[in-house]
């Protein structure tokens, strides 16, 4: 039984980890796409979020992606008269993604997708080894 609770804690970190991959990488896709016209609100950086609860069945502590949140930060402003997106000051608002911080954000969930890989990895390796025990 700790083998598949091991396997469904580890499985539930790899989708929760997959999810917060798609949502970073919509953010870095759309980090300089303007808005569709004068006025118009540019793309508005997401964040992914998480729940944790508890898998009646094993009794492990499961996480799965929550809502995703919008960031209310301020968008960032470019200089650019013959966008027509452009205000009266030729300037236009642009998304408020930062390209280093949703990197950063891509390489830690890389990193905790890897060590949820190596744990279910591990698993199958104790599995194997316990068979070939039983089998002896």
């Amino acid at each position: 039984m700790e083998f598949l609770k091991s396997l469904t804690i580890a499985a539930s970190g790899l989708k929760a980890q997959s999810g917060r991959m798609r949502i970073i990488a919509e953010n870095i896709a759309n980090a300089d796409s303007a808005p569709s016209g004068v006025g118009a609100e540019p793309y508005r950086r997401k964040i992914p979020t998480f729940t944790q609860h508890i898998d009646r069945e094993t009794g492990a502590s499961m996480i799965e992606a929550g809502r995703v949140r919008r960031d209310n930060s301020p968008f960032r402003t470019k200089y650019d008269p013959g966008n027509p997106s452009a205000d009266a000051r030729g300037e236009v608002r642009m998304p408020n993604v930062n390209g280093l911080i949703e990197n950063m954000d891509m390489r830690e969930a890389q990193r905790s997708y890897e060590a949820n890989l190596n744990m279910v990895t591990a698993t199958r390796k104790m599995i194997n080894a316990t068979l070939a025990i039983l089998k002896a």
